[in-house]
């Protein structure tokens, strides 16, 4: 039974590299970050002697069994990871970037000029380490959905042109998804690797995977790929004879091979379902302290990290100018001018025209925009087509349902302005900044502050309270006290303070009069 499971997972596996290049080695998974240990909190061996807690036998026997469970978690984990081999060969590349216009018929409205999804493209082989593109072609097609993507004849010019360019060692098909035996025609024909969009964007997103959670939502997006490679080459390892079937099971090794990763599939449902409640929690505590959640959203490599870096002073964030840089949500506590404290959500950059199953696999991330008081759109107006990728993101937004006051609050920041020189905001009530720099913060401050007090229903009150009782430290525990006025001749002060409606009436019952 072992030999049979390990050979259905084998079986699993996309295939393997063309001969005459050697097969690149497994990428080993990336090690979880400190970001990863702020979502869900440190756990591991020995935290209770570090803390000064309880030492001796049964302290360590608590701390092997915790390491024990830390342990098979992490195989457990390993064994719901499905794809062990990269999706991308390793080493450097030159690249054909190949995109299919399509001129007429039902697919013909594009969400996007060809000119920006090419430079899209672009910049997603540009963030593969060591790869290059040399060349870059756009041509007309009535029948993107062939096995060939377009017509007889200006497939025949493609082939010519790439097979004459002995510089192109592989070719990015800007398509959204190829099916196996279009990959296989392709790749016959052209004489190097083709990859499309869902397994360059899949495999850059492994890259950036950091904990637990995005690596589970990353196998959940690989399933479809899995089972389009079992359609389409299982049935070849039963053309040389031999029993279709699995001895005494009434299964065919296909068969065997689909119920297993169904199973896999829920297994991995039911792990990022366990996470799911833990965000839940964690965003219920967030909620019990009252501390205003402001989301931050945006275009991919629009520059949310490092604004959230420059409002918060966080050393540790280390922003990074790639595509997908950010795949997990992270929560960055910081400060408004008032001195209210409040938390800043930075998420997964959009992208336009994402491969489905990928949104599919990362919509419970975005459950924390939902949840959210305020969402801040960062914009890059340095980009070329930032109009286009305010509108994808727009689109994004109200494809995920959010409330309607939550839609309408929506406070819009154009970043990168110094790459710009003499930009102003065409529009009013939008800020201009320069994350990298620091222009503009203090004004995005105030207008955070200002829209934060606004959809929050918090309160600028001045109460006047006893100083011999308990209620300015109350007020210090509960509110954001602004200024304090003492007036000793009556023992009282007079205190400045900002408090939601619900610590407001808490305060009027706990000290009437």
């Amino acid at each position: 039974m072992w030999a049979l499971r390990a050979a259905v997972r084998a079986g699993l596996r996309p295939p393997r590299a063309p001969r005459g290049r050697p097969p690149p080695g497994p990428r080993p998974p990336p090690p979880c970050s400190a970001r990863a240990l702020v979502a869900f909190g440190p756990r591991g061996p020995g935290l209770e002697g570090a803390a000064g807690g309880a030492r001796g036998p049964r302290a360590e026997g608590r701390r092997v069994r915790a390491g024990e469970e830390e342990t098979e978690e992490e195989e457990e984990e390993q064994q719901l990871l499905l794809l062990t081999e990269p999706l991308l060969p390793g080493g450097a590349q030159r690249v054909c970037v190949v995109h299919p216009e399509v001129k007429w018929g039902a697919r013909s409205p594009q969400l996007t000029r060809a000119e920006w999804q090419v430079a899209e493209a672009t910049a997603l082989v540009h963030t593969l380490d060591g790869w290059v593109v040399v060349d870059t072609v756009v041509l007309p097609t009535k029948v993107p959905d062939s096995k060939l993507v377009f017509g007889r004849g200006t497939f025949e010019q493609l082939t010519e042109r790439i097979r004459k360019s002995p510089e192109i060692t592989s070719v990015f098909l800007n398509v959204e998804r190829m099916a196996p035996p279009t990959k296989k025609e392709l790749e016959a024909a052209w004489g190097v690797e083709v990859f499309d969009r869902f397994t360059t964007v899949l495999h850059i997103f492994r890259c950036n995977a950091r904990t637990k959670e995005a690596r589970l939502q990353l196998a959940l997006a690989e399933i479809p790929l899995l089972r389009s490679n079992l359609r389409h080459g299982i049935p070849q390892l039963h053309r040389g004879g031999g029993s279709r079937y699995i001895m005494g099971s009434g299964e065919s090794f296909m068969q065997v091979q689909q119920r297993l990763l169904k199973e896999k599939e829920m297994k991995i449902k039911k792990a990022l379902e366990k996470l799911k409640k833990k965000r839940h929690l964690l965003r219920r505590q967030r909620r019990k302290r009252e501390f205003p959640v402001i989301s931050l959203v945006g275009y991919t490599n629009c520059g949310k990290t490092t604004l959230i870096k420059a409002l918060t002073g966080e050393a540790a964030m280390q922003p990074r100018d790639q595509l997908f840089a950010t795949l997990d949500v992270t929560a960055h506590g910081g400060s408004l001018p008032s001195r209210l404290s409040v938390l800043y959500v930075d998420t997964i950059g959009f992208l336009s025209q994402l491969p489905h199953s990928l949104i599919g696999s990362f919509s419970a991330t975005l459950e924390d925009v939902a949840c959210s008081d305020l969402i801040v759109h960062v914009r890059d107006v340095s980009h070329p087509e930032t109009e286009l990728q305010k509108a994808s993101v727009l689109s994004t937004l109200h494809s995920l349902r959010l409330p309607t006051p939550l839609l309408d609050s929506i406070v819009e920041v154009h970043n990168k302005v110094d790459l710009v020189p003499g930009y102003s905001p065409p529009e009013p009530r939008v800020l201009a900044v320069s994350a990298l720099l620091g222009h503009g913060l203090e004004q995005l401050k105030a207008e955070l502050e200002d829209a934060v007090l606004r959809v929050t229903g918090r309160q600028v009150l001045t109460l006047r309270v006893r100083l011999a009782g308990a209620q300015l430290s109350w007020l210090y525990r509960e509110a954001t006290v602004q200024d304090v006025a003492v007036v000793p001749e009556d023992g009282t002060a007079h205190v400045k303070v900002i408090i939601s409606d619900a610590a407001y009436g808490r305060f009027r019952k706990l000290f009437p009069g």
